[in-house]
């Protein structure tokens, strides 16, 4: 019996060395496709291998992409746990807090911190102070001029010592969202953390560096041996006992004084918020966050009207221009920049006072007075102001 025809021989199979007539058919369908784009067949075997090239450097490229993606992930799902800080920026937070920094308390996480301006810790850096304190502690690092001030003080950040900030917004990350504000302290700011942690003049900082725990020990002991004190107390002389009696008695007075005090002015406001509108508080700072002297000063106030929040925005903005307007004629200055008198500002509007300010309590030497020939102005301001940064 005669075979069956065979067919064209097929591509050969991997790992096989290809046969005579296997290679003449490559041959000839390279030639076709060659002849179908135009090409000779050395141009065409040549677009291949270029094209075979591309495809394999995008494969490299997608494989790269998909390993900096999972990276990224591990990076986010890991949050960042610094190590112990470094002695030198250890050695530098204790110089900085010795410093006179003119910080100011502030609310991070509903906590209170206390807040820096970077340029004065750079100038402190700088001074002399630096270098006598260097010369007795050997881990400060070496502080020749700005460059090297900033890159000593940038150990601070990076050892978690102090971070920058910057005001927060109050309604900042909260619109879409059904958690409460966070609570605002009147006369504090309310900051947040910058991504960004430059070492700029006009920049923030915060301590989250608490410095030797050395106090906090003594006062826990302290604590502690009152507490005995006071378990003992059946085992204090006559004389002790009388002195603590007599002292709870006073401290019970004051406490009903306060009561009395509060009371009076309560009865006082409503008074006068319908014999004088819009009404006079006796001690307006009594029951604000502020400090104890502080409570007591002003000795009185009229309540504030929706005019006179407004005037005082105005009159902020007005000092914040002024102070712009002089930060650019110094900086400028030289180079023919425009003087304050060229800068048009507006005018600074004057609250007006009222009808019944004539009879309200004079105001003591601690308060603002009225010029010659106006009536007396209404106490208008009943908060501590913010301490302006120099």
């Amino acid at each position: 019996m005669s075979s069956p025809p065979q067919g064209p021989p097929g591509p050969p199979q991997p790992g096989q060395q290809p046969t005579p007539e296997q290679i003449a058919v490559m041959q000839r369908q390279l030639a076709a496709e060659a002849e179908k784009h135009g090409l000779t067949v050395p141009q065409y075997i040549e677009q291949l291998k270029a094209q075979a090239m591309q495809n394999h450097q995008a494969q490299l490229r997608a494989q790269q992409q998909q390993q900096q993606a999972q990276q990224q992930q591990q990076q986010q799902q890991q949050p960042i746990q610094p190590g112990p800080p470094n002695p030198a920026a250890l050695a530098v937070a204790n110089f900085l807090k010795s410093q006179e920094l003119k910080p100011r308390t502030v609310i991070l996480d509903e906590k209170r911190k206390d807040m820096f301006r970077v340029k004065r810790a750079i100038r402190a850096l700088q001074s002399s102070a630096y270098v006598k304190a260097r010369s007795k502690n050997p881990l400060l690092p070496e502080v020749n001029d700005r460059v090297t001030a900033e890159n000593t003080f940038k150990l601070l950040p990076l050892s978690m010592l102090a971070l920058r900030v910057d005001k927060a917004d109050d309604d900042h990350g909260h619109e879409g969202h059904n958690h409460a504000k966070p609570k605002r302290v009147k006369g504090l700011w309310t900051v947040r953390i910058q991504q960004h942690q430059e070492a700029g003049d006009e920049h923030y900082y915060i301590w989250l560096y608490e410095g030797s725990q050395w106090k906090m020990k003594l006062y826990a002991g302290g604590a502690l041996l009152l507490v005995i004190a006071v378990v003992l107390f059946p085992l204090w002389p006559l004389f002790m006992r009388q002195g603590v009696w007599y002292l709870s008695m006073g401290m019970l007075g004051l406490i009903g004084l306060f009561f009395a005090m509060a009371i009076v002015r309560l009865i006082l406001f409503i008074i006068t918020m319908f014999a004088v509108p819009p009404g006079f508080w006796l001690y307006p700072n009594l029951f604000e966050d502020v400090g104890f002297f502080d409570s007591f000063r002003p000795w009185g106030a009229w309540q504030e009207t929706a005019e006179d929040i407004k005037n005082k925005k105005l009159a902020k903005k007005e000092k914040k221009a002024s102070k712009a307007s002089k930060s650019i004629e110094g900086k400028k200055g030289k180079k023919g920049a425009p003087t304050p008198d060229s800068i048009p500002t507006s005018p600074t509007p004057t609250p007006v006072a009222p009808a019944h300010a004539e009879s309200a309590p004079k105001p003591t030497g601690s308060e603002p007075t009225a010029q010659s020939g106006t009536a007396t102005q209404r106490i208008k301001q009943a908060t501590v102001e913010e301490v302006e940064d120099e």
